[in-house]
C-alpha cells in the first residue's frame, strides 16, 4: 500500500461520514480558488492542517513533507510571474545586468504569493480528503452524486493498478539491485529504461488477466464494490455548514466591499 492509503485506513476520521467529508473538502476548495484571497487561504490552510493531524491522526512531520512538494512546484512555476528581466526597473528592488534589470514590483509579488497561498491550501483541502477517506468511500459519494458509470469505473481501475505498478516496479527494482544494476550512473540509465520496458509489458500482460478474472466472474458492464454506510451526524453538518457559509461571506466582503 501507498502511504497515503495507509494513513487514510489507520485515520480516526475514517469512520465518519464520508459524504460529510466530501462535501467540506470540495466546497472549501471552491470557495478558495473562486476568492483567490491570501485571507481565506491563510484561514483555509491551518484550518485543514489542524483537522487533518489533530482530527485525523496524520503525524505532522508527514504532512508537512507532503506539502512540500506541492509547495516546491509551486515557488517554481510562479516566480516567472514575481520576478522580471526589464530594461526600466519596478518599485520594489531592481538588480542592473548590463542595460536591463533583474526586478520585480510589490503587485507582482503580491500576486505570487497569493497563487502559491491558494494553491497550496487547495491541495491542503484535497489531503484532508485523501488522508481520511478511503478510495471505495469517496466512489460511493460520486456514485450518489450520479456520476457517469465509466468514469467512477476508470477511477477504480486506475487506483487498483496503481497498487500493480508499484508492486511490479518494487520487484524489478529489487531484482536490478541485487544484479548491481544500478552500480554507476551508465547501468543505473540501463536499469532504468528496462524497467520501463518491463513495467509497461507486465501492465498490459496483467491488465488482459484481470479482465478475463472479471469476464469469469460474470462481469456485466459494473463493478460493484461493499461500502461501509455510516448515517451522518447533525453536529458536524451544521459545523461544516456554519464555517462554509462564514468563509463564503468573508470572502465575498474582502472582494467586494474592500
Amino acid at each position: 500500500m501507498i502511504v497515503i492509503d495507509k494513513l487514510c485506513y489507520r485515520s480516526p476520521l475514517r469512520y465518519e461520514n464520508a459524504g460529510e467529508k466530501f462535501a467540506f473538502a470540495v466546497i472549501t476548495l471552491g470557495i478558495c480558488v473562486m476568492s483567490r484571497s491570501i485571507t481565506v487561504a491563510c484561514i483555509v490552510l491551518p484550518v485543514m492542517g489542524i483537522l487533518t493531524v489533530w482530527k485525523g491522526g496524520v503525524p505532522l512531520s508527514r504532512y508537512l513533507h507532503f506539502l512540500t512538494v506541492p509547495l516546491a512546484f509551486m515557488l517554481l512555476s510562479t516566480a516567472a510571474v514575481m520576478f522580471h528581466i526589464r530594461r526600466t526597473p519596478m518599485d520594489l528592488f531592481a538588480v542592473p545586468i548590463g542595460n536591463w534589470y533583474f526586478t520585480t514590483g510589490i503587485h507582482s509579488l503580491l500576486y505570487g504569493i497569493q497563487l502559491i497561498l491558494t494553491a497550496v491550501a487547495s491541495v491542503s483541502c484535497l489531503y484532508f480528503l485523501s488522508f481520511t477517506t478511503p478510495m471505495p468511500d469517496i466512489l460511493e459519494v460520486l456514485r450518489k452524486l450520479h456520476c457517469p458509470k465509466l468514469l467512477i469505473e476508470l477511477m477504480l481501475l486506475i487506483y487498483r493498478f496503481i497498487f500493480v505498478l508499484l508492486d511490479t516496479a518494487s520487484a524489478i527494482t529489487t531484482s536490478q539491485n541485487c544484479r548491481l544494476g544500478n552500480r554507476n550512473y551508465r547501468t543505473s540509465v540501463k536499469s532504468f529504461g528496462m524497467l520501463g520496458s518491463s513495467l509497461m509489458i507486465r501492465a498490459v500482460q496483467r491488465s488482459n488477466k484481470l479482465y478475463d478474472a472479471m469476464e469469469a466472474r460474470c462481469y456485466d458492464g459494473t463493478i460493484r464494490v461493499l461500502s461501509e454506510s455510516r448515517p451522518p451526524r447533525k453536529k458536524i453538518v451544521a459545523a461544516i455548514i456554519l464555517f462554509d457559509t462564514a468563509l463564503l461571506v468573508f470572502a465575498l466582503w474582502r472582494k467586494f466591499l474592500i
